[in-house]
C-alpha cells in the first residue's frame, strides 16, 4: 500500500482507508485477480497478492531422506517404458473426494484415456489419463504428494 498525501501533515492513517483497503482486498478474491491499485482524491492503494505453488511439510511430518540406493531406483523408474510421467507440478490424488474409491490401485487393467489420478494445480484438478492400456504394476506417489513435472506417477505394464 502506498500513500502519497499532499500535505506531510496530513498522513495519519484514517479508518475509511482500512474499510477501502478491506473492499480491495475482497475485490482480489471475488475476482481471481493478484494485483488491483486505484487512485482518488490525492490517495493511491495498491493491493497484492502474493501468489505461492511451492507445496511444504511441516518438518515432523516430513519423509526420511531418501538413501542413494532409492534416489537412483527413481532415476531408473523414469526411464521404465511403462512409466506415466506426471504433466505439471501438482499435487497427487488417488481418488475424486476424501474418502472416495481410488482410481487404480497395483493389480487394475487399464485403457487408454481412462483417468489414473488427478493432480491439483493452482486449485484446478485434473484427469491424469492413462497413456496407455495395461495393468497398474506399481504406484510410485502416495495420495496427497506433491509431484514434479515429469516425475513418474506409476507403471503400467
Amino acid at each position: 500500500m502506498a500513500r502519497q498525501p499532499d500535505d506531510k501533515t496530513d498522513a495519519t492513517f484514517k479508518s475509511d482507508d482500512s474499510a477501502l483497503i478491506r473492499e480491495l482486498a475482497l475485490l482480489l478474491d471475488e475476482t481471481s485477480l493478484t494485483e488491483i491499485e486505484i487512485e482518488r482524491a490525492g490517495l493511491r492503494v495498491r493491493v497484492v497478492r502474493n501468489i505461492s505453488i511451492a507445496a511444504s511439510m511441516p518438518p515432523n511430518l516430513q519423509a526420511p531422506a531418501a538413501p542413494p540406493a532409492a534416489a537412483a531406483d527413481a532415476g531408473d523408474l523414469a526411464k521404465h517404458p511403462g512409466a506415466v510421467p506426471s504433466p505439471m507440478v501438482g499435487t497427487a490424488y488417488w481418488a475424486s473426494e476424501p474418502g472416495a474409491k481410488p482410481f487404480v490401485e497395483v493389480g487394475t487393467k487399464v485403457s487408454v484415456g481412462q483417468t489414473v489420478l488427478i493432480i491439483e494445480a493452482m486449485k484446478t484438478m485434473n484427469q491424469i489419463p492413462s497413456p496407455r492400456a495395461g495393468t497398474v504394476t506399481q504406484v510410485l506417489v502416495e495420495d496427497g504428494q506433491p509431484v514434479e513435472f515429469g516425475e513418474p506417477l506409476m507403471i503400467i505394464e
